[in-house]
């Protein structure tokens, strides 16, 4: 995030150096900002702290369901309503993370601390997908680069606050030098991981709206699946299968719905 913040400063002064921000009011800022804490830096928290006691795969699995997060937070706080569809959608989805979730739990000894992992790991889906609901409202309000730039760095802020305070920044700076082997990992995590795709998803979602931008990143967890398999060695059971395709199906029939 260190090596990302001077990108988005840069943007943001950039667009206000030439006048081509959207004029918003506080409150929208701080709207803002907040959905910047939430969808990126506790989101972010959360999804770490899961990732100790679960495995890659089945993190993937819970994140997937988002897409009925996002209709459901819709649902509860924008009183939008759900059709029938939707609601067997939901359904279907919940059904194929719990056919993944109880071939992955069989493989753990301690299911405390799996279970714990997968409540860190669902938490940062909710959180994920009442990020997607407000920035879908906030976008047109500030434009999506100017969005972007003040939730990315009201993220960093939130993120170096707390890494100060539960750690040396020494030690993150030790991460900062050129000699350090995992320096280009972080290079690349700045740019390739954060930086980039951030201007990318709100200008989608930009076009396209928060709902149907869930529906085409769906294809990260879906991906995220094949490479934890292939590339980190994860089990991938034939119940994980099964359950992949189900949450698949409850996704685009929440798509078709909409």
């Amino acid at each position: 995030m260190l090596l990302s913040l001077p990108f988005y400063i840069i943007v943001l002064w950039t667009i206000k150096r030439k006048g081509n921000s959207i004029k918003a009011n506080t409150r929208t800022y701080l709207w803002a900002i907040s959905m910047g804490v939430l969808g990126y830096y506790l989101s972010s928290l959360f999804d770490f702290i899961g990732l100790q006691y679960v495995s890659a795969g089945i993190e993937r699995i819970i994140l997937f369901i988002y897409p009925t997060l996002a209709v459901l937070i819709n649902y509860w706080i924008f009183k939008v309503p759900i059709v029938k569809r939707q609601w067997w959608a939901i359904l279907v989805t919940y059904l194929g993370i719990g056919l993944a979730y109880w071939s992955e739990i069989n493989l753990f000894q301690n299911t405390g601390l799996f279970i714990y992992g997968s409540i860190m790991v669902l938490l940062c889906g909710i959180t994920y997908a009442m990020y997607l609901v407000g920035t879908g409202k906030l976008i047109p309000k500030m434009g999506a680069t100017q969005y972007t730039s003040v939730a990315m760095l009201a993220a960093t802020a939130g993120i170096f606050t707390h890494y100060c305070i539960t750690e040396s920044i020494t030690n993150a700076l030790i991460y900062l030098h050129p000699n350090n082997a995992i320096f280009y990992y972080v290079i690349g995590l700045a740019l390739l991981a954060t930086v980039i795709p951030s201007f990318l998803l709100n200008t989608g979602m930009k076009r396209i709206g928060s709902n149907d931008l869930a529906i085409v990143t769906s294809i990260g967890p879906v991906s995220t699946l094949f490479q934890a398999r292939y590339l980190l060695n994860e089990p991938f059971s034939l119940l994980q299968i099964m359950g992949t395709i189900l949450v698949i199906l409850g996704v685009l029939m929440v798509k078709k719905s909409n």
